[in-house]
């Protein structure tokens, strides 16, 4: 089986910015391993970005508390501790709904053209796809895209951030939880509901794919 494809990387971007990207997807996918080093010269050689930027996307992904820095030590990335679930999850059942609300009210006619796309592509994901880590990525993908549709750079700053650290609990548990693709697939309505322009069921489904996440995880512990 060939490799599943990364998350799409933004286009136009500084090399710091692609450093960032590149460094932060493979943390939330766990491609880098919860404690493991982070080598500024490998990541540098991989990205093709130099030192300097990879050094710049570390100071902003401790930031998004996906790394550690020690002194005298390196640079980790962070563990994945379950007990922040709750957390997030407090987070993300105010903003996800707000957010999806304002994608339905705010959408541009491109944003809708695209989201619609994204939906006719999310359906009937089981009979197509079963990397489960592909079906993750694509939920990650659905979520930036509502965030960005939201239209408002700040909550879509804060939604990216809880979310990659939600990504990161759901693949640590990826091989346990059943029905990934159902659980990706219920994006269908949700990106239906912005195109369509109903904030009230986009704000509802968003709020049950949150609430359905935290007890798929839970359910496994």
């Amino acid at each position: 089986m060939s490799a599943a494809p990364q998350l799409p990387v933004s286009t136009g971007l500084s090399l710091a910015d692609r450093a960032y990207e590149g460094i932060r997807d493979r943390l939330v996918m766990l491609d880098i391993r919860p404690g493991e080093p982070l080598n500024d010269d490998a990541l540098a050689q991989e990205l093709g970005t130099g030192r300097t930027p990879v050094r710049e996307a570390l100071k902003r992904l401790e930031g998004d508390r996906l790394v550690v820095a020690y002194p005298r030590r390196g640079t980790f990335a962070t563990a994945v501790d379950i007990t922040d679930l709750a957390h997030i999850s407090e987070i993300r059942v105010e903003l996800e709904p707000l957010a999806a609300a304002r994608a339905a009210r705010n959408a541009t006619e491109a944003d809708r053209a695209h989201l619609a796309v994204l939906a006719r592509d999310t359906a009937h994901l089981q009979a197509r796809v079963t990397d489960r880590r592909e079906l993750l990525r694509r939920d990650v993908q659905v979520h930036r895209e509502v965030y960005r549709a939201a239209g408002n750079p700040h909550l879509e700053d804060i939604l990216v951030r809880q979310d990659n650290l939600a990504t990161r609990i759901w693949c640590l548990f990826l091989d346990r939880i059943p029905a990934i693709a159902g659980h990706v697939e219920e994006h269908v309505g949700l990106l239906e509901a912005i195109v369509d322009g109903d904030e009230q069921k986009a704000a509802r489904l968003a709020l049950e794919h949150v609430v359905g996440f935290e007890r798929a995880v839970r359910a496994v512990l």
